[in-house]
């Protein structure tokens, strides 16, 4: 339908246009304790994130964990924060991975594709972006959740925040949603290059590169969560690509969260084998994080690196994540490629 088929009194509506709406986790408003209280208590009362029972769980989150945990979460988030633009990296840099992908999808498609980042949790959100996209002709969307493997507490929860903001438009548009990308060929390809580009600045080699990705419990993937089968491959197939034989690089899960068993090795209790064994110098790559965030500029760099020191370790390198570098930026414009695949951009315009 084009708009000079329609009548004169018509209510002026925008429609034609392809929207890519990118979306990661997310990051509290700021990091005083009413911003991190209400963010954590969103994430927190996820079903995704922590399936409990809603009678069990609220009340030990909403009388205890809620009346703490903000005073360390927000100390923690002061020590990565961006204090000038006021907001957290993975803000900055999903941002950026926005900005990024928008130059190179308009190279490809002229100005018929429209791209934004929403976060799961806190602001700008899925809704909030949706109705934005909406209000400006999209009438297809690829929503792209940036999370390489699949996991009920990632990718399926970003989905359901996307789905649901759906159910309250009135003119729905046609949507696709990424699946993981864990073995895609560009992202191996743009973990191995970051691999190498650090190496080859450091005067000598490290004798191990951990894997850390963040971690879920066991009970998860008895359930028939993929997740770790997915993060397993992303390791063989990434030592594949660097040519390395078996040992030089260990996978490790990092982040555990409450009482249950979680997925092994912990990160923190690795590096400490690691350096007792004689590994002296590491090097750590996160490749489960599409930006780095408190999890990779705090934990990783601090917690975990001084566990590693602690144990008799000498020199600790942490690889950036892909963030808005090259190779990543062409790799997410290429897993969009294939999913507009069909769709006439030059409907409407």
């Amino acid at each position: 339908m084009s708009s000079r088929n329609m009548p004169a009194d018509h209510p002026g509506v925008k429609f034609g246009k392809v929207g890519v709406l990118i979306a990661n986790l997310g990051t509290p408003d700021g990091t005083d304790y009413w911003s991190m209280r209400r963010y954590l208590n969103e994430f927190l009362s996820d079903q995704r994130v922590i399936d409990y029972p809603r009678w069990k769980w609220q009340p030990l989150l909403q009388l205890i964990i809620l009346n703490k945990r903000p005073f360390s979460s927000g100390k923690a988030y002061k020590s990565v924060w961006n204090e000038d633009r006021n907001e957290g990296p993975l803000m900055t840099i999903t941002r950026a991975q926005s900005d990024a992908l928008a130059v190179s999808l308009k190279a490809r498609y002229g100005d018929n594709v429209m791209v934004d980042f929403c976060m799961r949790y806190g602001n700008p959100s899925t809704s909030a972006k949706l109705d934005t996209m909406i209000a400006a002709g999209c009438d297809r969307i690829v929503f792209f959740p940036l999370y390489p493997h699949y996991a009920g507490a990632t990718t399926a929860t970003a989905n359901d925040a996307f789905f649901k903001a759906l159910g309250q438009v009135k003119w729905q548009p046609a949507v696709r949603t990424v699946p993981a990308y864990y073995d895609h060929p560009k992202y191996i390809e743009a973990l191995a290059l970051s691999v190498e580009q650090a190496y080859s600045a450091m005067p000598q080699q490290p004798d191990v590169l951990v894997a850390s990705y963040h971690g879920m419990p066991e009970r998860y993937l008895k359930e028939g969560d993929p997740y770790y089968c997915q993060c397993v491959k992303t390791s063989r197939l990434l030592a594949a690509r660097l040519g390395w034989s078996d040992g030089q690089l260990v996978s490790a899960f990092q982040s555990k969260f409450g009482p249950e068993e979680w997925l092994k090795p912990a990160t923190v209790d690795e590096v400490a084998r690691l350096a007792k064994a004689g590994k002296k110098r590491m090097a750590m790559i996160a490749p489960a994080f599409a930006a780095d965030c408190l999890e990779t500029l705090e934990e990783i760099k601090e917690e975990i690196r001084d566990a590693f020191l602690a144990a008799g370790g000498q020199e600790f390198t942490y690889i950036p994540c892909l963030n808005s570098g090259a190779p990543h930026i062409e790799m997410m414009a290429d897993i969009v490629a294939a999913n507009l695949a069909g769709w006439d951009l030059e409907v409407g315009q």
